[in-house]
């Protein structure tokens, strides 16, 4: 199988960047991490990705006057690269039509929360302040409605009755670190299958996990 390339886009920390890489590296998946790039200089997973012989680069929202004008700088910076496959870890900025469009089938993201329940922003507050009993992380195809693309695989975990923000949310990136790189070794393998917006995983390996 040929090799697939993956550009993976943060904004700081790149915590789950840090799975993939570390997952693909130590599975040998038919895969490599070609770049990281952040819109953020002070990204802390820069540091991560160059310690590992990644390409690194910065494409800051800042220095562009529309978010159209950013994105097409953005495009051009991860089409250098060649990907077969795009990855938001972590990337804080809305994404315009546009350049959905031009990785449509081959974007994938990580969110907080099980979706469609909770797109968006604050949602362990949003959670706790709704009195849900579960919470957890969705991995999905990225689309032009914001966090609403086809499922991949989720996981699920216990909000707990002294929860914070904070517990809850370390809960839950612990199931992004496991999910997110299973969901992109899937995707790399050709293992995932769309049909009709919902996604099989063509060998009939469990989507959900801790359920």
């Amino acid at each position: 199988m040929t090799s697939q390339r993956i550009v993976i886009l943060i904004s700081g920390r790149g915590s789950n960047m840090e799975a993939i890489v570390n997952a693909c590296e130590r599975e040998r998946w038919p895969a490599q991490v070609a770049a990281v790039i952040a819109n953020r200089a002070d990204a802390a997973g820069l540091q991560f990705a160059r310690a590992h012989g990644l390409a690194s680069a910065v494409v800051d929202h800042r220095a562009y006057a529309s978010r159209e004008v950013f994105d097409r700088a953005l495009a051009e910076a991860v089409d250098s690269h060649c990907p077969d496959l795009l990855l938001l870890a972590g990337f804080m900025r809305i994404l315009g039509p546009a350049f959905v469009r031009r990785y449509e089938g081959r974007m994938l993201n990580v969110h907080p929360s099980l979706l469609p329940a909770f797109p968006g922003l604050h949602t362990h507050r949003r959670v706790l302040e709704a009195g849900c009993k579960v919470s957890g992380a969705t991995v999905h195809f990225v689309t032009a409605d914001l966090d609403h693309g086809p499922i991949v695989m989720q996981s699920v975990v216990p909000v707990l009755p002294d929860d914070s923000e904070d517990s809850l949310a370390a809960r839950v990136l612990a199931g992004e670190h496991v999910i997110y790189p299973l969901a992109v070794s899937w995707f790399v393998r050709g293992l995932l299958r769309v049909e009709r917006g919902v996604v099989r995983q063509t060998e009939g390996a469990p989507q959900l996990l801790g359920a």
